[in-house]
């Protein structure tokens, strides 16, 4: 007879499921709102990455920090933002979570944990170990989550941030994202050796290796990597291979890949990954598809928070500006 999986598994992985559907259904939103010109500027979907940023955040604390990328929805939301706030930010909203500030590749959320995306391919990675010396320093048990691109191994604060980590022991867990391409050019073709995780390792950082496609191997590795960093035994470096299943931003075509390519990625998406493995321990799929359905509801209320909330006022502008005496304000 075969054993029946436990009830907290279950539960563990209905939820690392719903988590990932949000992901999705919030990109299938943002990008249909600024297909209707509601949206400024470009969209950066992480489609196909959605177990990266659930299977790492889904085991941080709320008091975790991470730095992100200019793909960072799925990671800002896995940590616990607010998918209405969210939206609005992108909305460039004053409901938003930096006021409309941000936008998509500069939204952070201070309240969950999130010191920011960044569209400076490399730059979220000297933050992040700033962020991790000051948690030293004050001799907190915190940990922070650097994600970054496979592209972000080829620049220079990869080695300054990696370098510095592993001469101060510090709690940073680096997470190269490896979607395969740098924008439009395939890894390949840029990165030298052996690839990026034999550079953390000649480091002398503690690497691991993971599947992106499973979200069941990430929480099981992350878990115990969290732990490990949380004790006072950091940095870690995990290199997760994974693909986006959709274009660079939104509306590329991505004439640089073949569509068998993509179809076989497809066919390895980890939501639907996750949803077979789930139906197959016992999981009825009216229930995921109820959980689906609940999130696309949600992410329509997202949109509509988003469309009606207020725009920011010109003296906003003013505001989250530091300086050495009292502002002076025009007029």
């Amino acid at each position: 007879m075969a054993m029946q999986p436990k009830p907290d598994a279950l539960a563990r992985g209905i939820y690392l499921f719903r988590e990932m559907a949000r992901i999705r259904a919030f990109e299938r939103g943002a990008s249909l709102a600024l297909q209707r010109g509601e949206i400024y500027g470009s969209l950066h979907p992480s489609i196909g990455q959605e177990a990266v940023a659930v299977g790492l955040c889904s085991n941080l604390r709320r008091t975790d920090l991470i730095t992100s990328t200019h793909r960072g929805h799925g990671h800002v939301l896995a940590k616990g933002a607010s998918t209405g706030k969210m939206m609005a930010e992108l909305f460039g909203r004053k409901s938003g979570t930096c006021g409309g500030k941000g936008g998509s590749m500069h939204v952070a959320d201070l309240e969950s944990g999130v010191l920011g995306a960044n569209g400076i391919v490399a730059g979220s990675l000297t933050i992040a170990v700033g962020a991790a010396q000051g948690i030293q320093l004050r001799k907190m048990d915190s940990v922070v989550v650097c994600f970054f691109g496979d592209g972000a191994t080829n620049r220079g604060p990869f080695l300054e941030a990696l370098n510095w980590a592993q001469l101060y022991r510090l709690p940073v867990i680096f997470v190269c994202e490896d979607n395969k391409f740098a924008a439009y050019t395939h890894g390949a073709s840029t990165i030298a050796g052996a690839g990026p995780a034999a550079r953390a390792d000649a480091i002398g950082l503690k690497t691991i290796q993971l599947d992106g496609g499973d979200i069941l191997e990430i929480d099981a590795e992350v878990q115990k990597c969290v732990s490990d960093c949380r004790s006072g035994n950091g940095p870690w470096f995990i290199h997760i291979r994974t693909y986006r299943l959709e274009g660079h931003t939104l509306g590329d075509e991505g004439q640089y890949r073949s569509a068998e390519e993509v179809a076989r990625h497809w066919a390895r998406d980890p939501i639907s990954t996750l949803h077979t493995t789930l139906c197959s321990l016992g999981v009825e799929p009216s229930k995921l598809k109820q959980i689906e359905t609940e999130i696309e509801a949600e992410i329509v209320d997202a949109v509509e928070f988003a469309r009606t909330a207020p725009w920011p006022v010109p003296s906003d502008a003013f505001l989250d500006v530091q300086d050495l005496g009292a502002p002076v304000w025009p007029g």
